[in-house]
């Protein structure tokens, strides 16, 4: 029964996240919580199935050439590392996961209420990038690595980040890209960073790898799914309902 309930929860996330757009992160993390599984574990599995469900995501974006290869270099040159150093953190300076939780938990909440903050504020924030054509495009290339090192961190600590808020990094700097190069370089760079941070987290007994199995097992097809019914249901309408359910559990993370 645990195992069919995992399997219909990975694809009740799948069907949200090609519906809406909203990351898978933002929405499967803190499900696993409520199924009562550690905050470790439900990071370090959600980081290997984001990577392993994005692969398909950034071969199709390839293909249209939507994706901005010296731009993913800028982000990865700096997140990767910081991904791995925060892995070497968690391993070097706590006493076991169970050390970490509350840390895992409270960036968790913090991500989250990120996330459902740049989903409201999603226009104004495109009109404020489409007016910067002074200090930020002067500044670009350090802008840009210095966002990955901070999406390195955020993302090893809670899974959430890879999607809305990375999406909302390229928005800000990149606002001559259309919103098919930021979607594709935004999965082409998350990728491989999620791939590092779960590898990590891997190595620090952190993936419950019958669980992944079963969300992979929900979720490929329901993505896919929920792309091919945008037409037919208010799309508008879940990503309201959903943005508002971020925001209720980010405050609930972040400080309760």
């Amino acid at each position: 029964m645990d195992l069919l309930m995992y399997i219909l929860a990975g694809a009740g996330v799948g069907f949200a996240v090609g519906l809406s757009g909203i990351g898978g992160g933002s929405l499967m993390t803190p499900l696993l919580l409520l199924f009562g599984f550690p905050p470790n574990v439900a990071v370090g599995t959600d980081l290997l199935y984001a990577a392993l469900t994005k692969c398909s995501g950034a071969f199709s974006h390839q293909k249209q050439g939507h994706i901005d290869w010296k731009v993913v270099k800028r982000l990865a040159i700096s997140s990767l590392p910081s991904a791995v150093l925060t892995v070497w953190m968690l391993d070097y300076f706590f006493d076991g996961s169970h050390a970490y939780g509350d840390l895992i938990t409270s960036m968790l909440g913090i991500m989250l209420i990120v996330t459902a903050g740049i989903l409201i504020f999603k226009t104004p924030l495109q009109r404020f990038a489409s007016r910067q054509d002074g200090w930020i495009q002067r500044h670009i290339p350090g802008l840009t690595i210095a966002s990955g090192l901070i999406l390195g961190v955020c993302v090893t600590l809670s899974s959430v980040g890879a999607g809305v808020f990375g999406t909302a990094i390229l928005m800000l700097l990149y606002p001559g890209f259309r919103s098919g190069r930021i979607v594709g370089t935004d999965i082409a760079h998350a990728v491989p960073l999620t791939l590092i941070a779960g590898t990590g987290h891997l190595f620090l007994g952190n993936v419950d790898f019958a669980l992944l199995g079963a969300l992979l097992i929900g979720s490929i097809p329901a993505i896919h799914l929920g792309a091919r019914m945008t037409r037919f249901l208010p799309e508008m309408l879940l990503r309201t309902l959903l943005t508002g359910l971020l925001l209720l559990l980010g405050i609930r993370y972040a400080f309760f």
